[in-house]
């Protein structure tokens, strides 16, 4: 949600800004210079590298006017500057925030053993792209690094709920987390070890007959012996 006295910038599962108005209706080029200002987590970023990294197509003066055009359809939609500007460097407002950016904190604390309430709805966040379905080439490695964070934390949340008996919302974190990445051993050992936290052998053994065959047939690898002997210790394979 927004504060209230500045604007909630949504970049997972879409792009959305939220003001005192509502949702504001912004040109592609306002959006993807609010993403990109947004993903740089508050640092300033010069005009000119702006430019190049989101219309590289264009030569340097028709980039740099896009910018300009950008900024200045910004200030027309939003009541309060969403983007702070200095003679050369943008930098988003600090009164902005961005779901984004909460995630991968909230994230790193789920991972460092330091999250508290809130597991739930993280792993809502979690479940969502960056920014799905935009070509943008900045966005590739950005997008690289939030599916190891989502990943990490999600499989940090699965352990965490096995250990304190809540099965299903361990299984939803694991599953949230094969839905990213269908081959990640990791993940899938998280599922399994839910099944046996609650004494469903059967369960277990058939996800983990499901994943032999699912790497048989995408990459013609068998799982590791780590895996296998974490079902044989419960179950005869």
């Amino acid at each position: 949600m927004r504060d209230a006295d500045g604007a909630h910038l949504v970049l997972l599962g879409r792009f959305e800004l939220l003001t005192g108005r509502g949702d504001v209706v912004l040109p592609k080029g306002a959006q993807r210079l609010l993403a990109f200002l947004a993903i740089h987590h508050g640092e300033a970023v010069s005009r000119q590298a702006a430019a190049e990294q989101l219309w590289p197509e264009c030569r340097r003066q028709r980039a740099t006017a896009n910018v300009r055009q950008a900024l200045w359809h910004l200030r027309r939609a939003t009541d309060q500057p969403v983007v702070d500007l200095s003679v050369d460097r943008l930098r988003l407002s600090p009164a902005v925030t961005i779901d984004f950016c909460r995630a991968v904190e909230a994230a790193h604390h789920v991972v460092s053993a330091t999250a508290s309430a809130g597991v739930a709805e993280l792993v809502g966040a979690l479940s969502r792209d960056l920014l799905p379905y935009w070509p943008e080439e900045w966005l590739t490695s950005e997008r690289r690094r939030w599916e190891q964070v989502r990943l990490h934390a999600l499989e940090a949340i699965a352990q965490h709920f096995i250990s304190a008996g809540a099965h299903l919302a361990a299984l939803e974190a694991a599953f949230t987390a094969i839905s990213i990445d269908p081959v990640r051993e990791t993940a899938h050992r998280s599922v399994i070890a839910a099944h046996l936290a609650q004494g469903n052998c059967g369960s277990a053994l058939r996800h983990y007959q499901h994943y032999r065959a699912l790497l048989h047939r995408e990459l013609g690898v068998t799982p590791s012996s780590h895996m296998t002997r974490l079902v044989a210790s419960q179950a005869a394979l």
